[in-house]
């Protein structure tokens, strides 16, 4: 969010004094500034922030709770945002599968997994076969008198917790590409080409919650999906595409908790 509105910023910045130069104006300045954006909630009554884990299928590639709860644990720690409670996860997806909605009409209950999936094991949730493989669990964030006890064993912090859907992806289509072709003369240009391209990927779609530990309640949620794709010959670790799609959602989630700054340029004529 942040780069793009620099993007813009600039572009526009570039165009008035593309139009300035074009008038014949006496001349400009460049002035640096930056736009403060209020924080999405008020963490005022917190003193510690306990990132305490998600909900994430399982899978061989990725460990999607333990990665995200790294992970935000350092960022949070960055930003010197809360104190960052450091302590073990919760074992949510237990608990989860405790909440989790009993079946109805013959149905197989969610604890046994869909049919055709490998069986839960050890309290793990199966492996996400789609974006919303993970809600029939989701109840559990509305599991007050959970998280009250939760909030009370660590003094009572804001709690970060959630879920997250880690999927492979792919996708066939028309790609619009540049490329060098040269004219008769050889003079050097660059056109768009359409070319069709079976490319794969992932895609990341986490929800995060936020729960007061000083009652159990939810206090906000926000879902994010981000999806990255790949020439098919390309090798691309499926962890590195994780960092490389979280990277994205950072600035946004954190602007949750603490005020972000777009910075720019704004330009005064002489």
């Amino acid at each position: 969010m942040i780069v793009r509105l620099r993007k813009t910023v600039a572009s526009f910045s570039l165009a008035f004094v593309g139009a300035l130069a074009g008038c014949g104006g006496g001349g400009y300045t460049e002035i640096p500034i930056e736009t403060p954006i209020a924080p999405k909630m008020d963490i005022t009554p917190f003193q510690r922030v306990y990132v305490a884990g998600f909900l994430a299928g399982a899978s061989d590639d990725v460990d999607a709770n333990m990665e995200t709860v790294r992970l935000l644990r350092s960022q949070l720690r960055t930003k010197n945002v809360l104190r960052v409670v450091d302590a073990d996860t919760v074992p949510l997806a237990e608990r989860a599968l405790q909440d989790a909605p009993p079946a109805q009409n013959g149905d197989t209950p969610p604890a046994a997994g869909a049919p055709g999936e490998a069986p839960i094991q050890d309290g793990q949730l199966p492996a996400a076969t789609d974006e919303r493989s993970l809600e029939p669990y989701t109840k559990v964030f509305s599991d007050t008198e959970y998280w009250k006890q939760i909030g009370e064993e660590h003094q009572q912090p804001l709690i970060v917790t959630g879920s997250v859907v880690f999927l492979p992806h792919a996708r066939s289509g028309f790609v619009q590409r540049e490329q060098e072709v040269y004219d008769s003369f050889g003079r050097r240009q660059v056109v768009p080409v359409r070319t069709y391209m079976e490319r794969k990927g992932y895609i990341l779609r986490p929800t995060f919650v936020f729960i007061d530990g000083r009652t159990g309640e939810q206090l906000y949620s926000e879902t994010f999906r981000e999806e990255i794709l790949y020439n098919a010959n390309q090798q691309t670790p499926a962890l590195s595409s994780y960092f490389e799609l979280m990277d994205r959602l950072l600035p946004t989630f954190l602007n949750t908790l603490s005020a972000q700054k777009i910075r720019g340029t704004r330009v005064l004529l002489k």
